[in-house]
């Protein structure tokens, strides 16, 4: 370890530290049934105002091949991505590997490629190459940190989510939102209410985007400035299907079987068998119910049809009169979201 400001570091340049965070990361994909695995934005430290990272003694034992120290830093972040993610597929190709990294990659003062904004820098003050690797498809999943407010002298987030909607790399974006500073500030346009309606509209305006993360998860529970309320009834009104990482698995699983209709000491249930599946990635591991009017066209692309996401293979029927007309739909649903074709049942409930 080293000792940086008031904390103690594992110190990048040594192969020893990425070994043993390989090593814990394996621990857990191979024990437990993970979904992804996911780093914060800690590469090199913050920046100590007046102080340098104490690798002189690293740089000489393992700098050969780089004249700039700063470069060099760059590399052994971009080593341990790498093989973080290699790590990962090894042992069970269906988890994710993804990053929440500091909002700003670059200024455009540090290079004309660079965000019009005046902060913290991911490439240069954490050394961290976000860019690269997506483009490399060492990261499965992006969430910037756009924690500021519109109208941020330094990093407005119209600014940033823009700029990482057209630096995407081809891979799977999301917005890192920021709860509190969401509803301590005005909306630009409409001084009256908060900036979330503003937000979310711009985040959704760009193809790039496939959704946010809140932050942090306590301010959404206690619903600071109803930003819970208003998720509920507007933005997040129905359930939601993950979205589909096609480029790790784009195949579906089956359809479900034997799907039967039985009364049953706990009420009117909905069975099915799980589809056949000859190897973990095209097993159903999830189930979605659709509930459809009689006449109605089956749409399955319109969420307020969605009755339950559920990893049982059956459903509760809500039984009233035995004199409504309704079609349920099910579908099964593999390790990373794909969807089957779907198998209904006209029923009388």
């Amino acid at each position: 370890f080293v000792t940086y400001g008031d904390q103690l570091y594992f110190d990048p340049a040594l192969p020893e530290s990425r070994e043993h965070i390989c090593k814990i990361v394996t621990d857990i994909v191979s024990r437990y049934d993970v979904d992804a695995i996911h780093m914060d934005d800690y590469f090199y430290p913050y920046p100590v105002n007046g102080l340098d990272f104490p690798d002189d003694a690293s740089f000489a034992r393992y700098g050969g091949g780089f004249t700039n120290k700063a470069d060099w830093r760059r590399s052994n972040v971009n080593v341990l991505i790498k093989k973080l993610h290699e790590t990962i597929r090894g042992i069970k190709p269906w988890v994710k590997f993804g990053i929440s990294p500091f909002g700003i990659y670059r200024n455009q003062k540090s290079d004309p490629l660079g965000s019009n904004t005046n902060g913290l820098q991911n490439y240069d003050d954490l050394y961290a190459d976000v860019l690269l690797w997506a483009r490399e498809g060492w990261i499965d999943y992006n969430i910037p940190q756009i924690y500021w407010e519109i109208g941020h002298k330094a990093a407005d987030y119209e600014t940033l989510v823009k700029w990482w909607a057209t630096h995407s790399e081809n891979r799977p974006l999301f917005i890192g939102q920021s709860v509190p500073k969401t509803v301590q500030f005005a909306d630009p346009q409409n001084p009256s209410i908060n900036q979330l309606s503003r937000k979310m509209a711009l985040q959704r305006a760009y193809q790039t985007i496939g959704g946010s993360c809140q932050w942090y998860a306590a301010a959404v529970v206690e619903n600071q400035g109803r930003y819970r309320d208003a998720l509920i009834s507007e933005y997040h009104k129905y359930p939601a299907l993950i979205p589909v990482f096609d480029f790790m698995d784009d195949k579906a699983p089956g359809k479900v079987r034997k799907m039967k209709k039985v009364w049953t000491e706990d009420g009117y249930i909905l069975f099915w068998t799980a589809p056949k599946a000859d190897t973990e990635m095209d097993k159903a591991v999830q189930y979605v119910v659709y509930r459809f009017d009689s006449k109605e066209k089956v749409n399955l692309d319109d969420p307020s049809h969605i009755v339950a996401i559920t990893r049982n293979p059956f459903y509760k029927l809500p039984y009233e009169t035995g004199k409504t007309k309704c079609r349920y739909v099910v579908t099964a649903l593999d390790r990373l979201h794909n969807e089957s074709k779907s198998v209904s049942k006209k029923l009388k409930l």
